[in-house]
C-alpha cells in the first residue's frame, strides 16, 4: 500500500488506511484460495482446489493399465451414477509430496499444461482416478459403494501401510477431516469432500483442511 502524503488530513489518512486493509483482505486469497500447509501460495487448479506442491510422491505411470484391480474396473467412459471427491495430502519428513494427475486414467492426455493441467483418459477410466494436480481423488462408479484409500493405492501399484506410503517409508500418521485415524491407512474410506492427510516420518505436520468452498466439484 502506498504511504499517504505527509500533508494528508485525518479524513484522507483514514480513507487510505481503510483502503489498504480492504486490499489486504482480498489479496492473494481471492485468486489463490488457501490450500494445505506449504501450499497457500499455490494457484487454484482447474477444479477450484489449490495445486499441490513438492515433488510427486510416485509417478502416475506405475498405475494399472486397464485390467481390473481389487474389484475396480476400467471403462471406456466415466461412470457418474455415484460421483464423489476426496482429497489426499502427503508429507514425508515434514515436506509435501504431490499426487500426480493421471492415476487411474489409462493413456492420459492433458488438455492444458502447468497448474491448470487437466487430464482425460484416451483408453479407459478406472472408477478411482485423478484428473489434476490438486490431490483430488475422483470416485466415479456405476453403483454406490464404499471404496478405500488402499484400493486407490492398489490400482496405482504403490504400497500403503502403517509404515509405507508409496516409496516413502517410516511411521505413518494419518488424519481424516482433521482427526487422527488410528487403524490401517489402507482402510480409510473415500467419502465426499473428505480431507485425508498422511504424514510419513518426522516431523509430522498437524492436520490441515482443504477449502472446498472454491471447488467446482
Amino acid at each position: 500500500m502506498a504511504r499517504p502524503r505527509s500533508g494528508a488530513g485525518p479524513v484522507a489518512l483514514a480513507v487510505a488506511v481503510a483502503l489498504g486493509l480492504a486490499l489486504q483482505s482480498c489479496g492473494a486469497s481471492a485468486t489463490n484460495p488457501a490450500g494445505p500447509a506449504g501450499q497457500s501460495a499455490s494457484p487454484a487448479g482447474p477444479e477450484g482446489i489449490a495445486v499441490e506442491t513438492g515433488p510427486g510422491l510416485a509417478p502416475a505411470s506405475t498405475a494399472a493399465d486397464g485390467a481390473p484391480v481389487d474389484g475396480i474396473q476400467c471403462d471406456t467412459s466415466e461412470q457418474v451414477a455415484y460421483h464423489i471427491h476426496s482429497h489426499l495430502l502427503v508429507f514425508v519428513n515434514g515436506e509435501p509430496r504431490s499426487l500426480p494427475y493421471g492415476i487411474g486414467l489409462v493413456a492420459p492426455v492433458a488438455q492444458k499444461t502447468g497448474p491448470n493441467a487437466f487430464a482425460q483418459a484416451s483408453r479407459c477410466y478406472y472408477w478411482l482416478h485423478v484428473h489434476a494436480g490438486d490431490g483430488i481423488i475422483h470416485v466415479e462408479s456405476p453403483t454406490q459403494q464404499t471404496y478405500t484409500l488402499g484400493q486407490f493405492f492398489a490400482l496405482w501399484r504403490q504400497p500403503l501401510s502403517s509404515d509405507a506410503v508409496g516409496p516413502a517409508t517410516g511411521t505413518v500418521t494419518a488424519y481424516v477431516n482433521g482427526k487422527p485415524f488410528t487403524g490401517d491407512p489402507a482402510t480409510i474410506p473415500l467419502k465426499d469432500h473428505e480431507d485425508i492427510q498422511l504424514d510419513v516420518g518426522t516431523p509430522a505436520p498437524a492436520p490441515v483442511s482443504v477449502d472446498w468452498s472454491h471447488a467446482r466439484l
